[in-house]
């Protein structure tokens, strides 16, 4: 049964040829989309497809996950093919670049005329060259990343960023627009996992700075709750210091508005001090004070904290 559906599902989609071409949002906002691939993230894309009310082929090797998609609404498709033809927009979000060509190897001519999404996590010479394969096979190419993990996916700040084939984006941005806020980053399809892999180091580095002001406050017998309150209301002044920074590094001028580094190094050189008495690990202080230091061994002692930057590069005083 859930095998003739996709089959309906396709020929009607071979019928309506270019749909997606925008003549009102009523009808792009339902066009039809496949998602291969049902891990926990590849589910939730496949739940969130449905829940905006686009129709959904999903495909996954193991049947239980595509059956479980199946009673919410999804259509089983029994192959990768049927998965394929049932929509002109294809996800893929399997656990490797090498296993998107292992699936879609074999249909590879039946791409042609669509749009594959490689929500795979890569590099950015997988991108480029799954999109060089993608073109070869006459389909537009758009790679992204998932940025906010599962849970928040479906919801409007969760944030999913493209890059690839512009007018295939703008042409099918109502239905990705379902997963999230959805960003297209440039033509380049290897921007998609450099923002990626920024952005997961930026969540740790915030992450282990959070961890280690945790500690810090239990060992004081302050209530984790209530500290992580407080915090949320600090952490848009962090915020808001990212868009001025960058400003600096790419003028490479570094104004002291902030603190020098010297100042920031004896803050940190305390933080430091403070940990080891509470018997805590010093390891996140002094990664920060390691990079103000060769920032000062770089002559920059007396500028401004975005001057870490030149003490990034390889090259850079140790």
């Amino acid at each position: 049964m859930a095998k003739s559906k996709v089959k309906a599902n396709a020929d009607a989609d071979a019928e309506r040829g270019d749909e997606e071409r925008p003549a009102g949002a009523a009808g792009r906002e339902r066009s039809a989309v496949s998602v291969i691939g049902l891990g926990q993230l590849g589910a939730r894309l496949a739940q969130a497809f449905l829940a905006a009310g686009h129709p959904t082929t999903v495909w996954n090797r193991g049947a239980a996950r595509a059956e479980a998609l199946a009673a919410q609404g999804a259509l089983r498709a029994a192959a990768p093919r049927e998965a394929v033809l049932a929509s002109p927009l294809v996800v893929v979000c399997l656990p490797e670049y090498a296993t998107v060509r292992e699936v879609l190897g074999p249909v590879a001519g039946e791409l042609r005329g669509r749009v594959l999404v490689n929500l795979t996590s890569g590099t950015p010479e997988q991108a480029a060259e799954a999109a060089a394969w993608a073109g070869r096979h006459g389909a537009a190419y758009l790679d992204g990343a998932a940025m906010s993990g599962t849970r928040l996916v479906g919801r409007p700040e969760a944030l999913f960023v493209f890059s690839g084939a512009p007018e295939a984006f703008a042409a099918h941005r109502p239905v990705l627009a379902s997963l999230g806020n959805a960003l297209h980053l440039g033509a380049d399809p290897a921007l998609a996992p450099v923002y990626d892999t920024a952005l997961f180091g930026l969540a740790w580095g915030t992450l282990a700075g959070f961890h280690h002001a945790l500690a810090l406050v239990r060992s004081a017998g302050v209530d984790p709750a209530a500290f992580a309150s407080v915090a949320a209301v600090h952490l848009p002044f962090v915020g808001s210091l990212l868009g001025e920074h960058a400003r600096q590094v790419t003028e490479g001028r570094y104004p002291d508005d902030d603190g020098t580094v010297d100042v920031h190094r004896a803050a940190l050189e305390h933080l430091t001090h403070a940990s080891a008495a509470a018997g805590l690990a010093t390891d996140v202080p002094r990664l920060f004070t390691t990079l103000l230091d060769r920032a000062a061994a770089a002559g920059h002692g007396a500028s401004g904290i975005a001057s870490v930057a030149e003490a990034l590069p390889e090259h850079a005083a140790a």
